[in-house]
């Protein structure tokens, strides 16, 4: 048997993140062979992924981040099972190598991002090798882009809530784009205006506000007109461009966004929130 010395399980702890007494079982049952340790260790981390594919991963970070030209953002969340990890230096550190290769490689898909490597490994094995590491399941649950004239991400302090923010023109006040985030982050829009929201959606409210009325006991013949001043009420508070702005609710977003630019709007936003 291989006398395993201190610096040997040093220099695998080192390589591979994982805990020094088990880096120290890894080398002795290699019998001191390093490269064959870090494939125990490997393969520990998709056992331990196995025994716990059922559990439920509902903590962890959400990142966004943007290209230097600012024309393209990305945002991804990595989830694990408690908050404690969640802080864990080591799983924080992945989900920045995550959302780094996202802004390098800029795949379409999920799929396709899992599937990009970092460090010789893809995406999914390096998930499932901290997993063993960790303890815990680990999952990359969401992953979606952005491209616009100028796009703008905001993460939440907790790094449990991230967005990211088109507008349809570039070179525009970088405070402009973080305050319209913002307002993403803390508002959850359904739609930037009213004519996006889906139809099944507004059909929703108004049945919801026909039903209130006869609750109230109105006449008949006024249901449908107070189920639209419902619905126009909807619109207002879930729809971005009419949402009262955040930091002046004496303005709207439209009217935030004019201030600055008559012709400035918003193309497109993206929102994801472990909440």
């Amino acid at each position: 048997m291989a006398n395993i010395t201190a610096a040997e399980v040093n220099k695998l702890r080192k390589q591979t993140g994982a805990g020094m007494m088990d880096c120290k079982k890894a080398l002795t049952q290699a019998d001191g062979d390093f490269d064959k340790a870090i494939e125990i260790i490997r393969e520990k981390g998709q056992a331990v992924a196995q025994k716990r594919s059922d559990r439920e991963a509902s903590e962890g970070v959400v990142f966004a981040k943007v290209t230097d030209d600012a024309k393209k953002g990305f945002i991804i969340s990595l989830n694990c099972e408690t908050d404690f990890v969640a802080k864990n230096d080591d799983f924080v550190k992945l989900a920045n190598q995550i959302i780094d290769l996202s802004l390098k490689e800029q795949p379409n898909t999920l799929e396709e991002l899992l599937n990009l490597q970092i460090n010789g490994k893809t995406v999914s094995e390096n998930i499932k090798y901290q997993t063993g590491i960790i303890g815990e399941k680990l999952e990359l649950s969401y992953y979606d882009r952005l491209q616009a004239p100028q796009v703008t991400p905001y993460i939440h302090s907790d790094k449990k809530l991230a967005t990211l923010i088109g507008l349809n023109k570039d070179n525009v006040e970088q405070q402009v784009g973080k305050d319209i985030a913002m307002q993403v982050a803390a508002m959850d829009p359904v739609a930037i205006d009213k004519d996006q929201v889906p139809q099944d959606v507004v059909e929703k409210e108004l049945e919801i506000g026909r039903k209130q009325a006869r609750a109230e006991g109105k006449p008949d013949n006024l249901v449908d007109k107070i189920a639209q001043g419902k619905l126009g009420k909807y619109m207002k508070e879930n729809t971005l461009l009419n949402q009262e702005f955040i930091k002046d609710s004496k303005k709207s977003v439209k009217q935030y966004l004019q201030e600055h630019d008559k012709e400035l709007t918003v193309t497109d936003f993206k929102r994801y929130s472990l909440k």
